[in-house]
């Protein structure tokens, strides 16, 4: 057997596991993960603690349990509840904790919403294997000078779990996050498209590498990867629908002067993200919400279609 590599993460980190969520373990049931950071810090008041339970149901609807992961009272909790996405919702200094950050939350007992690199390490421990996200961190453009590139992309390399998102988020560099991505030995799959999704857009411009047609493909891409003993999981890229994305030529136009705002300010590492979300958002009038919302919700189905497929071999 391969010896475990996932530690990065505290090896004492402490789950508290929702009593329904651990009922599906147990039985073998359909689970479905879900990251907290787009509830604290990815959507705007008060849509964002609609688009969580929207989320769960969404996924309870397709027949799997929901389990959104968060940080709270010194413990890594498997399936929040809703006093608890409440929290996440409306308290304004929730942190953002990714790999790095799960140790100084723990030890003091904070609040915090936990990125996809975070959620990816405690899912798996919990036996988690489906995960949904509106879309992983990757490559940033001034990579070659600043040496920014998400610890999701490692975390993704070492951790068996499918991750279904609509891949990585636009304000980054798809090109090089997909070459890091097969550098690092990560499986990518286009869900019914041969091309790589562009978060906002249905289209990044790139091909990707495999194409599944069915929930159980990608079930069984799973298994078989599994049981070759490979390392690492399955990233799943789920595009919109051309009619549900933004307007490309407002995208690429509202993202360059993002981009120039945010070099001026001299606005780096893990702020950029929320920087840049909030000028597009306000720049396209609420459709890059609309279609974020939209985007998550989709991912949330597919992974929820994924899992009970995979619960049922």
């Amino acid at each position: 057997m391969r010896a475990d590599t996932r530690a990065a993460a505290p090896d004492d980190v402490k789950l508290a596991v929702d009593p329904d969520v651990a009922a599906a373990l147990a039985a073998r049931r359909a689970v479905v993960a879900l990251e907290s950071t787009v509830i604290a810090h990815g959507l705007p008041r008060p849509q964002n603690l609609a688009a969580a339970r929207a989320l769960e149901e969404e996924v309870r609807g397709l027949g799997s349990t929901p389990a959104t992961i968060a940080i709270a009272d010194g413990q890594a909790i498997v399936g929040a509840d809703d006093a608890l996405l409440t929290r996440l919702a409306e308290d304004l200094f929730v942190a953002k904790v990714s790999l790095r950050d799960l140790a100084p939350v723990l030890a003091r007992r904070g609040l915090g919403a936990t990125t996809v690199a975070a959620t990816v390490e405690i899912a798996a421990r919990a036996g988690i294997a489906v995960m949904a996200t509106g879309g992983i961190g990757g490559v940033h453009r001034d990579a070659a000078s600043s040496f920014d590139e998400s610890a999701d992309l490692v975390e993704l390399s070492r951790t068996p779990i499918c991750v279904v998102c609509a891949c990585v988020k636009s304000i980054l560099d798809a090109g090089a996050t997909l070459e890091r991505l097969e550098t690092l030995g990560v499986t990518v799959v286009g869900y019914r498209t041969d091309r790589l999704a562009g978060f906002y857009l249905s289209d990044s411009g790139l091909d990707v590498p495999w194409r599944a047609e069915s929930p159980a493909e990608i079930a069984a891409i799973m298994r078989a990867r599994a049981d070759v003993d490979a390392p690492g999981g399955v990233l799943v890229t789920n595009p919109l629908p051309p009619g549900e994305q933004l307007d490309p030529a407002l995208h690429d136009r509202v993202l360059e002067e993002a981009l120039a705002a945010a070099e001026r300010q001299g606005i780096h590492g893990k702020a950029i993200t929320p920087f840049l979300l909030d000028r597009l958002r306000a720049a396209t009038e609420g459709d890059s919400l609309r279609a974020n919302v939209a985007l998550v919700l989709r991912n949330a189905a597919l992974a929820g279609e994924i899992a009970v497929a995979a619960a049922a071999v």
